[in-house]
């Protein structure tokens, strides 16, 4: 179980039976809005409020790496295309879709909406 808090650190729960285990991941010190997880579960996409995604591999050594940085408009949100997990779309709170290559953060495409959006 992953989960974060409004200081941006990441925890992990290891629970087995009516035992677990709780390990800090990363503190990449801004308030976390959402964590999504790649369709395989190897990456976790880590939006924060201040308009950065992070990615976050398990795997390998818990290895944080920051995607997206954005200082016109902040992301609302961000998931994975499928199949598979090499690309990810996020929107903006201005309305902006973006097509992403989560291996270095090259941005391939874009879409105004023309309108703000808005989370519900």
């Amino acid at each position: 179980l992953y989960f974060s808090t409004q200081e941006g650190i990441l925890f992990f729960y290891h629970i087995k039976d009516q035992q677990y285990e709780m390990k800090i991941c990363t503190d990449i010190l801004q308030p976390i809005s959402s964590l999504i997880f790649s369709p395989d579960y190897t990456v976790l996409l880590l939006v924060t409020d201040q308009g950065t995604v992070y990615t976050y591999k398990p795997a390998h050594n818990g290895e944080v790496v920051k995607l997206l940085d954005t200082c016109s408009s902040c992301f609302l949100a961000a998931d994975f295309l499928t199949p598979g997990n090499k690309y990810c779309v996020s929107v903006t709170i201005s309305g902006e879709v973006q097509v992403w290559i989560l291996e270095d953060g090259t941005c391939l495409s874009k879409l105004n909406l023309d309108i703000e959006v808005n989370e519900t």
